[in-house]
Formats: C-alpha cells, structure tokens, sequence
C-alpha cells in the first residue's frame, strides 16, 4: 500500500483530473434532457416506421385501445414490444459495460470479456438441450445463473496463482472462458435440431420479440440492477483510482466489487435471455459518454443508460427500413461498432484518457 502522503497526492492529482472544463460542465447540463429528447424522438419513430407505414392516428389509438385493425396488431405485436426492448436492453448493457471498464480498469472492455454473454447463452443451450426449457421466467433464471457461474470461473482462474486478481488477468481469464463457452454452444446448436431451432436467431441477437410477456420478467430486473449500479456509481470513482487508493478512502473493495459482479449478472443474464448477444454497445458508450461527461462515473453512467437505447434504437430503425427488418440489429450494430471500435483506438489519448 503507498504511504498516505503519495495517497493523498494521487487523490488530489485525481480530484483536478476530475474538475472538468466549460465544455464539458456544459455538455453535463444539456447531455441528459437532449438525449432523452432523441430517445423520445426515436421511440416515436420506431412505433411509426417499417416495411408498413403506419399514420400517426392509427398508432396512438393502437396503443390507448381505440382500434382493432390489422395495423393495430403490427404496432401492439410487433414494433411496441422491439421499441420497449431496445429501450431496456440498451440499459442493460450500457451499465454493464460501465462497470466492467471499471472493474477490468480497462477503458475497451465489454460485458464479453468476462465470459458473462457466454455464460448466459450457454446455460441457455443446455435447458434447451436437456429440459426443453422454452418458459421465459425460467429461461431468464438459468441465464442469470449462467453468468453468475461464469463470472465466478474468470475470477477462480485469474486468483487461482495465489495473487489478487488484476485486470490484466480479468481480462485473460474471461477472453479463454468465453471462447471455451461459445465454443460450446455452438457445438450443442449444432448437433441438436431443436436447439438449433431455438437458437439460429437469437444467437445473432435480435429484438424480433412478438409480446409483451417477456418483458413483464426482464424489464424489472433491469431497472433493479441499474438503480443498484447508480446507487454504488460514486465508490466507483475511487475504484478507478486502484484498490489500495480506493481502501485509504474507506471504501471497501471486496463488498463493491461483488456488487457490481451481481449487478453485472443481472443486467447481461437479462438482456441475453431477451435479445441474445448484442455486441459492441458496451464497448463503445461508456467511452463516448466518458469523453462527452468527463470522468467521474456518476454521469457516465446516466449519460450511458441514455445513449446506449439510442444506439440499438437507431440500428433496429435501420434494420428495419434498408432491410426490411430481415437484418438483426446485432448485426447493424457491428456494422457501426466496428469503425467506431478503430476511431476509439486511434483517439485512446483524447477520448479515453492516458491510463
């Protein structure tokens, strides 16, 4: 542990690190009311838009129980359920990939790396496999479980020397468990029809949900979780700093790390059973809301859980009007992660920050 007074000057290193500019105060003040603005926007579009023009009147007596047309089941069936979907798995994900860039200190982490996706597609695998579990509650159990049980495996496997478990081994561990797991699923969707059946769509990720009843289950346990990562957002300030920093302000490491671990199960066990594995959102929104809020957590976090929605609502827009919904937003999402993936790399120093 370093002495306290190197401890106090790498807290006050890290408190003007974290006094941010004009720009950004300014960027704080009008970030949340103008994405939620846009997030607004776009679930409107979202309800309105698609291989089938729907008028304004039709959708909003839809949804109030006006009307009961064939439009009235496009909007009910179909576009409110993937509009509300996108509006909780983009939450999900973007607390999840919050947490993990500070738990792994790794600013292009992504709920991947510790195996939790993986985890929770092939628990999911298996009660197909072997208990023909097509209940959705259930379904979203063993998927929490799966990540629980993977996220345990990263952690054994990167203290199993005897030493703390340290990003770089966070990040080694969960790399090997999830590509194991994958490979594993894979395996299973493919030797067996009926999971093969059950998979071959939502294994791309997909937010093609035909009913409101799944969400009932998952949109709960999401809100739960983010609030529970907004409440410990401010321990997370002083996590980022290292443990031994963070133990000589008083903040107790082994309770906030499995709280996050929990919340991360919940938020990625969720938004897998839902919608399948969707890439490159965590990954690149807590950057971007870093670089747009400064560093402190707290906005990073409510900038993310506003932006992340976003970006899966814009992709399932896309993919349903270039496409014709034939697309999965899984996809288009790659399609706008992967070069936002190589501007994030080439800008490391200025939107991420030295490390």
């Amino acid at each position: 542990m370093p002495s306290l007074l190197s401890s106090r000057s790498q807290i006050s290193s890290y408190i003007q690190q974290t006094s941010p500019h004009y720009y950004c105060q300014l960027r704080r003040k009008i970030g949340p009311p103008l994405f939620l603005f846009l997030l607004i926007i776009f679930c409107c579009v979202s309800l309105f838009v698609g291989s089938k023009d729907i008028s304004m009147d039709v959708v909003w007596r839809s949804l109030i129980g006006q009307i009961n047309s064939h439009e009235s089941i496009i909007v009910l069936q179909s576009r409110l359920p993937r509009t509300l979907a996108a509006l909780v798995v983009g939450m999900a994900l973007g607390a999840a990939g919050c947490l993990i860039q500070v738990l792994t200190r790794n600013p292009l982490a992504d709920p991947g790396i510790l195996g939790v996706n993986a985890g929770a597609s092939f628990a999911i695998a298996l009660s197909l496999v072997y208990f023909r579990i097509t209940d959705f509650f259930f379904k979203t159990t063993i998927a929490c479980l799966g990540a629980f049980i993977a996220s345990l495996c990263v952690w054994f496997i990167s203290s199993f020397s005897g030493k703390h478990a340290t990003p770089t081994r966070l990040i080694l561990s969960g790399v090997a468990v999830s590509a194991l797991l994958t490979g594993l699923t894979n395996n299973i969707a493919l030797l067996n029809p009926f999971a093969f059946d059950q998979l071959r769509f939502w294994q791309v990720g997909t937010l093609d949900i035909r009913s409101l009843i799944p969400l009932r289950v998952i949109a709960p346990i999401i809100v739960i979780a983010c609030l529970l990562t907004l409440v410990i957002s401010p321990a997370l300030n002083a996590l980022r700093m290292g443990d031994d920093i963070a133990i000589s302000l008083g903040v107790n490491i082994v309770r906030l790390k499995i709280i996050s671990v929990i919340a991360i199960m919940l938020l990625c066990g969720s938004a897998t059973a839902l919608a399948g594995p969707i890439a490159f959102v965590g990954l690149m929104i807590p950057p971007i809301a870093r670089w747009w809020s400064g560093p402190d957590q707290r906005w990073i976090l409510l900038h993310a859980l506003l932006m992340s929605p976003l970006l899966i609502l814009i992709a399932d827009i896309i993919s349903r009007l270039i496409f014709g919904g034939e697309l999965r937003v899984s996809i288009v999402t790659a399609f706008i992660g992967a070069p936002t993936l190589i501007w994030l790399v080439r800008q490391r120093n200025t939107i991420i920050g030295k490390r």
